[in-house]
């Protein structure tokens, strides 16, 4: 019944607005007006991660313990071979004032050679801070093991630790991972493809058919009909200039487009390990009433000392004394007439005084009971 309806939908014109469409097709249930660009991305436009193994020096005596991680002592010797220093035999430098780390950093899309980009430093051993520290030149490789960026700088840590010779100690912070900015130089351009094809393609950061739906049609009002299509729920193909400056100039007209994008489905999200409860906007339940309350037993023992007379040649013995006390707390119960929203939700259950945690105990209830009319997610 429905793509009956959307088939019956008369084409928009080339000069229609957002607002007409929408007083046309009526009243669109929106999430609020965004640009595409806030609710979509170019397919194949974007970052890359990279990764490399490198060395901290300059440590105040911070750094790894080679007798428990010889990897340490062992990319030492290499370095120095590398720069014409060999050592002999069997000698295994204690050296405190280094570390082994990787180095980690995200390559954006389009970055050219010769750009900068800001790495972060991470411990691999047991070095108590890198506070000081001097990365050395560290080659860092994408996914396909080619190297595409070369680190190297001075380390910027905002954790601090101190210990005392008893063995207590104060951490700030983690003093074992530390940044540096604009450390690495890129060497390597990743190809992408967004001057290939004829087509360029938007995907959804958060799916939703409606949602693509209205931006075909809004891409379509702007520059003309059939020029986008809804592919399905999370992309829209967009045919697009293949000279690069006019695709980039495409490109920026449509990501400035705006749209209402469609409300998100109703939801409520628990964190079972904080208490905390998020739910939408269009989270409603059906009619059922709730009573929440909560039995407390508390057993206590308070011993006595029992003490024999003077001539009864008897013995002092401790006799347990138990104490029993139940209580119940008397909480009253609420009623969720037909279509109850959100605001009525929280007002019924601050007026019981349930806690967040009793809150979650009620939704989960509700649920059960197929009273709650949204989507119950547990993280």
């Amino acid at each position: 019944m429905v793509a009956v309806l959307l088939l019956a939908l008369p084409l928009a014109s080339h000069a229609q607005s957002a607002e007409e469409m929408k007083d046309q097709y009526g009243n669109w249930n929106s999430g609020g007006v965004e640009r595409i660009k806030d609710l979509a991305s170019i397919g194949g436009v974007r970052d890359n991660q990279l990764i490399g193994y490198g060395l901290v020096v300059g440590l105040d005596g911070t750094g790894d313990q080679t007798t428990q991680a010889p990897f340490s002592s062992q990319s030492l010797k290499n370095m120095l071979n590398q720069l014409g220093v060999t050592l002999p035999e069997g000698v295994n430098p204690q050296t405190k004032n280094m570390a082994a780390v990787m180095v980690t950093a995200e390559l954006p899309p389009f970055a050219k050679p010769g750009q900068r980009l800001d790495v972060t430093v991470s411990s691999l051993g047991n070095a108590k801070s890198l506070r000081g520290g001097t990365l050395l030149m560290t080659p860092l490789k994408g996914a396909d093991g080619q190297i595409y960026a070369i680190a190297q700088g001075n380390l910027t840590v905002s954790g601090l630790g101190v210990g005392g010779a008893d063995g207590s100690k104060v951490t700030v912070n983690i003093p074992s991972v530390g940044r540096v900015q604009n450390g690495a130089t890129v060497e390597r351009e990743v190809p992408t493809s967004f001057n290939q094809g004829e087509t360029l393609t938007l995907n959804l950061h958060r799916p939703d058919f409606t949602t693509a739906y209205r931006m075909a049609d809004v891409i379509n009002a702007s520059f003309g009909d059939d020029l986008a299509q809804a592919v399905d729920g999370a992309s829209v193909q967009v045919r697009a200039p293949r000279d690069p400056n006019q695709r980039v100039t495409f490109v920026s007209m449509l990501e400035n487009l705006t749209l209402e994008a469609a409300e998100p489905p109703a939801r409520v999200v628990i964190n079972a390990r904080t208490g905390t409860v998020v739910m939408g906007a269009g989270v409603t339940v059906r009619p059922a009433a709730v009573t929440h309350g909560s039995l407390t037993v508390t057993i206590s023992e308070n011993p006595a000392v029992s003490q024999p007379g003077a001539l009864s040649r008897g013995q002092t013995a401790a006799v347990p004394q138990s104490n029993i006390e139940v209580k119940q707390d008397k909480n009253r119960m609420f009623l969720f007439a037909p279509g109850t929203k959100l605001g009525d939700i929280v007002q019924a259950v601050n007026e019981v005084g349930a806690a967040p945690s009793d809150l979650v105990s009620i939704l989960e209830a509700l649920r059960e009971a197929g009273a709650l009319r949204a989507e119950l997610v547990v993280i």
